[in-house]
């Protein structure tokens, strides 16, 4: 798809990997950054070109319903929705406490919030040339991590929502849907399990991410995460069409 020109929103925004695809795509692209933290959005925007920030709690249903009409009356439209912001717990889910509340955090801000966010933007996509939605999912999605259990198990969900998003809006509509599915990156929300030391850049994410916009790529399955794919789960595309036709 066209990669030029577009009206781009990115949750999680303000660091990290939806920092790093902010700053590959502003040049060309209105951008705007999403997140709770103001400040926080401010002094990430200062440096860039054509980015913009609104300060929104995406699991308030409230917050999304005023992101919407802002992004409507200020910018006109919205062209790609990239669901980015991510919200984990590290700890073990046999002899730590406090699994269900973990869970639903959570899934709330991991699942929930992309679903809420893609049916409420999905009517300004629709009246786009072109437009996408862009799942940021993870490697544990494919393969839980055992100290990550109920983050990996909302990473699951919403690979598996992000492939029946694709499959029925492919249907009668202009609206791509891409999953971006990164293995352990170098962001301080994985240094409590060694992303600062291990994880890959997160601009190498980003960077993935925009050739694979331009080249219609739908799983765009970054470093590790396209070894553990090919040697475990490369029978799911045959089973998923079977299911589903």
């Amino acid at each position: 798809m066209n990669i030029t020109g577009n009206t781009i929103l990115i949750t999680g925004g303000g660091s990290g990997i939806g920092l790093e695809i902010a700053k590959a795509l502003s040049p060309a692209n209105k951008i705007i950054i999403v997140g709770r933290n103001k400040e926080k959005l401010d002094t990430a925007a200062k440096d860039l070109e054509n980015v913009f920030t609104i300060q929104a709690d995406i699991t308030n249903e409230n917050d999304v319903s005023r992101l919407f009409e802002e992004v409507k009356t200020t910018f006109g439209g919205l062209n790609i929705l990239i669901n980015n912001a991510g919200n984990a717990y590290v700890y073990n889910i046999a002899n730590d406490g406090n699994a269900h509340d973990k869970a639903l955090a959570e899934f709330t801000t991991n699942y929930f919030a992309p679903i809420r966010l893609s049916e409420k933007f999905l009517p300004l996509l629709k009246e786009q040339n072109e437009a996408a939605i862009v799942n940021v999912s993870s490697i544990v999605g494919l393969v839980p991590g055992s100290h990550l259990p109920t983050y990996s198990d909302s990473k699951a969900a919403l690979h598996s929502h992000t492939r029946l998003l694709r499959y029925e809006l492919a249907k009668d509509t202009n609206v791509k849907v891409f999953e971006l599915m990164p293995p352990l990156v170098a962001t301080d929300f994985s240094a409590e399990i060694g992303g600062k030391e291990n994880g890959i850049p997160a601009s190498d994410v980003a960077s993935d991410l925009v050739k694979a916009l331009q080249e219609n790529i739908y799983e765009v399955r970054v470093g590790d995460t396209d070894l553990v794919y090919n040697n475990f789960f490369a029978s799911t595309e045959g089973a998923f069409a079977t299911f589903n036709n």
